[in-house]
């Protein structure tokens, strides 16, 4: 009598006919999928840099909605079917009367106001219009004021939700439509010590 041999219940599973096939013991879905696998791959690949691409937050102006160390997928497609809109969150090119940043800066502001509008920041609050401006997003009321400022065609107004330390509109006017790079998407990666 040998105690080496297998029991009844091993005999029994590799023969039932669902367990004989499992995927890691055939190495054929390893292998390289072939022409028109590799072109799938390169269509996905080029529409992603087309129309999207990943960011880094290097400052807090932003803060509390972006932190610093945020990755965020910017999308690049939509400002071909429509215009800007208020409360968008857009990445855009640093304004060129701006000594210190180079021409390939990017800046990532919130849009508060449009053509046609009449900004002023007073009494710690954003005017639009004449409007006081409800806003639950901003890190703290701003302590600056500005002047009445119209925003004319082709421009749009941004602004940093961490309005007393953001280098924005305030600080050098409209920003023109067509600096504006893509629009905030998602935050994909927020450092865990944050």
């Amino acid at each position: 009598m040998s105690y080496l041999r297998p029991c009844a219940l091993y005999k029994t599973l590799i023969t039932f006919p669902s367990l004989r096939w499992m995927p890691c013991q055939s190495w054929g879905f390893l292998r390289w999928p072939g022409l028109d696998g590799f072109l799938r791959f390169m269509v996905v690949a080029l529409l992603w840099t087309t129309f999207s691409e990943i960011r880094f937050i290097p400052s807090s102006s932003m803060y509390p909605t972006l932190r610093v160390g945020d990755r965020i997928i910017v999308e690049k497609a939509s400002y071909f079917f429509r215009s800007p809109a208020i409360n968008d969150i857009v990445t855009f090119l640093a304004p060129e009367q701006e000594p210190g940043y180079g021409k390939d800066a990017v800046f990532i502001k919130r849009i508060v106001a449009k053509a046609g509008d009449l900004v002023q920041v007073h009494h710690g609050s954003l005017y639009v219009n004449g409007v006081a401006q409800n806003e639950n997003f901003i890190a703290e009321r701003p302590s600056y004021t500005s002047d009445l400022t119209y925003v004319p065609k082709g421009h749009v107004y941004v602004l940093g939700d961490n309005r007393n330390n953001s280098y924005d509109s305030h600080n050098w006017g409209p920003l023109p439509v067509e600096k504006i790079l893509g629009r905030y998407v998602m935050c994909c990666y927020r450092p865990s010590n944050h």
